[in-house]
Formats: C-alpha cells, structure tokens, sequence
C-alpha cells in the first residue's frame, strides 16, 4: 500500500507540474498550444478506449460476485439514496448562494442566438426511458451508450445467478481476468497522466483565452465556489457521517482521480482511473468499485446539478424575472430529477439547461452569454461529479464492512 501511495504521490507532483506549465503554454504560446491538441487526443481516446469492457465486465462481476439479488438490493438502493442526497446537497447550496450573492444584471435577449440550443430535440419521458433500453447490445458497446451498457451487463449477471454453480464460476472467472486486464491497462494509461493533462490544459486556455474568463468573471468565479464548497464541506460531511472516516485524508490520497477528471472533463474516461486509484490507494473493495462507480460515472452529476441551478439563476436574473424561495426550490427538484434521468442523452447537460429554461419561461438565447466559459466551468464540475462518486463508493465500501463485522 505504501509504495502504491508513493507511485500515485510521484504521479500527482508531475500532473500539478503540467497543468502549471500548460496554462503557462496556452497564455504565451497559444498557437503552438493549439496545434498540438492532437496529444490530449490520443490520451482521452486512450482512456475510452478501456472504459466499455472495464464497465461491461466490472458490473457484471459485481453482481454474480454478491451472489444473490437481495445483496445486490440493498447495495443498489444504498447507492441510488446516496448519489440522489448529494445531488440535492449540492443543488441547495447553488440556490443559496445564489440568494446570498445575486449576481447577473438585466441584459436583452434580442439578438442573442445560441444554434446548438435550437438543435434539441424536444424533452419526452418516454424518450428518456426508451434511452436506457439497448435495442441492440452490441451497437450501445460500439457507440459507448453508458447506461444502455450498463442495464445490459446488470440483467446479464442477474440471468447469470440462475445458471448451475459451475458455469456461474467459469463466467466470472472469465470477467475477472478481463477487469484486471482493462485496469493493468489502466495503470499504463496513468503514467501518461502529466503530459495528457499538459496538453488538454494549454489547449483549453489557448482557444478561451483568458479575456473571456474575465469578462464573466463574477459568473464563474459564483460557479466554482458553490463547487468548492461542496468538495470540501458537503461531500466531507456526508461521508464523515455515514462512513465514519476522516474525509480528508481519503480524499486527498485519491486525488489523483480528481485531477484527471479537472483534465479531461469526463467522468467516462476518468473511470478507469478512478477505479485503480480508489482501490489501491482509497482501500475500497474491488467488487463495490466495480458496482458503485461505473453507475456513478453515468447517473452522478453533483458538479453539473450545481452548476445547472446556478446557471439558469443567473440566467433568470438576466431576463429580469426574480424567482420566488418555492419556484427555486422547484427548479432544485427539478435539476435533482433530470440529472439521474438524462444522463443517457447526447449532450446530457444541455438538454437539462433547455429543459428547465422552457419550464420556467426563460428564453435559451441566453445560453449564448455563459456558453463562452462553458468549457473550463466544465472541467470544474466534471471533477466535482467524480468526487461525489469516490465519496459514495468510500461510504458504500465502508458500510459493506461494517455489516460483514457485525456478522
């Protein structure tokens, strides 16, 4: 465990030295910096490129590894309660923050125009629901349809637990070795990590540009407080509470899986790497990773929840239409419900931000004002999402043993 910490330490100072040195790159040599965005490439593809069989696999041992429906139940329901309970924390504290600062002065939408907005498809629950469903398995593994792959490889290793204890073992022997291949694979990928996360970092701050940040500064800098905060007081009390842990230093032995999430601003190809790092170094269980996190990776979006709520109140606030305490606390409930549920779209957070905007009566011209730092506030709340993930996976971990030792 000790030299696992010491590899990941190394790995940590180098990435810190790239992001540095990249947003260094991007300011003085902005050109240079965006011809070679073809290197963060290969290191995302890299990282996708390991994520549909990691969670195909990891899922399905998860499961026959619990061994009964019941087992898989009570993790589920644990699971699903805790990723819902952090998603509302984090939306509240978007709404009060907003209250305590309001920010945005009123500004015309005539004029605005946002074409990608205009592009989405209208919001259908039937839509929503039918998106989960995989019509064909083997196209959902080709496309990366999370979820679809997800419900797939679930019913899978559930219709697994009917079959003679012989084939049961042989299937998960065989799914076993292909998760412990993917996350070797893994492990190679993360020695990449620093000149990955150099690239992508001098590539985003060379086609921003730092004037854009300026402009909006009060809207992002409201952005990333709300998320701060929520990283080291939200999340930190909730799993002090039901894991009873020093949060802290767990989540600062995992930090390795947050600044790959800040990087690549994907919870998909942080996957990998989050599930390496939170069982070497975060001392969880390879078979409550393998449940916890690729469902996280897809349905927990604590960072984009806060975002979303801040965003369409700033928004509101721009179109001149203050919203009253029981509206916003509508607006919450309504970011708490789509973030589990459109996960599975394109464009997932998007669609939530032209969804809530048509309820509320608010032009999606005005998207156009915010979308310009949309990129870097994307960064932030992505690694948000994968913290909240590694918070949940610690708790579920913990109570599992918990259990086991009151046996």
């Amino acid at each position: 465990m000790i030299q696992k910490f010491k590899k990941y330490s190394t790995t940590n100072r180098l990435v810190l030295l790239g992001i540095i040195l990249g947003v260094l790159f991007g300011i003085f040599l902005p050109h240079l910096a965006l011809k070679q965005q073809v290197i963060g490439q290969i290191f995302i593809s890299f990282l996708k490129m390991i994520v549909v069989p990691l969670v195909f696999s990891s899922i399905y041992v998860s499961i026959v590894g619990l061994g009964n429906l019941q087992s898989l139940k009570e993790i589920g329901l644990k699971t699903v309660f805790l990723y819902i309970l952090t998603t509302a924390l984090a939306v509240l504290a978007a709404i009060a923050a907003m209250n305590m600062v309001p920010i945005g002065e009123v500004v015309s939408a005539e004029g605005l125009e946002y074409a990608k907005a205009s592009e989405v498809a209208p919001f259908s629950f039937s839509g929503m629901i039918l998106s989960f469903i995989p019509a064909n398995i083997f196209n959902a593994l080709a496309n990366g349809s999370m979820m679809q792959i997800i419900l797939f490889s679930a019913l899978f290793g559930v219709a697994s637990l009917h079959l003679k204890q012989e084939r049961q073992l042989l299937m998960l022997e065989f799914f076993s070795a292909v998760t412990n291949a993917m996350l070797t694979m893994a492990e190679w990928v993360i020695k990449l990590t620093p000149i990955g996360v150099f690239s992508l970092i001098s590539y985003v701050i060379a086609e921003q540009g730092v004037e854009i940040i300026l402009g909006l500064w009060k809207y992002v800098l409201m952005v990333i407080a709300v998320l701060v905060f929520h990283a080291i007081v939200t999340l930190p009390a909730v799993l002090a509470f039901f894991g009873r842990i020093n949060p802290y230093r767990y989540l600062i032995d995992i930090r390795e899986a947050l600044i790959m999430a800040f990087s690549t601003a994907s919870s998909t190809a942080t996957l990998p790497v989050s599930m390496r790092v939170v069982e070497e170094v975060g001392g969880v269980d390879e078979k409550n990773a393998s449940f916890v996190l690729p469902l996280g990776a897809t349905v927990s979006m604590d960072g984009t929840a806060a975002y979303l709520t801040v965003a369409v109140l700033y928004i509101s606030h721009l179109a001149g239409v203050d919203l009253t305490l029981s509206e916003q606390l509508v607006l919450g409930l309504t970011v708490v419900a789509l973030s589990v549920g459109v996960a599975a779209l394109p464009s997932a957070s998007l669609v939530m931000m032209v969804v809530i905007l048509n309820q509320l009566g608010l032009a999606v011209e005005y998207i156009a004002v915010i979308i310009a730092v949309d990129r870097i506030l994307d960064m932030a709340r992505t690694s948000i999402n994968v913290t909240s993930d590694l918070v949940v996976v610690k708790i579920i971990d913990q109570l599992q043993k918990i259990k086991k030792s009151n046996v």
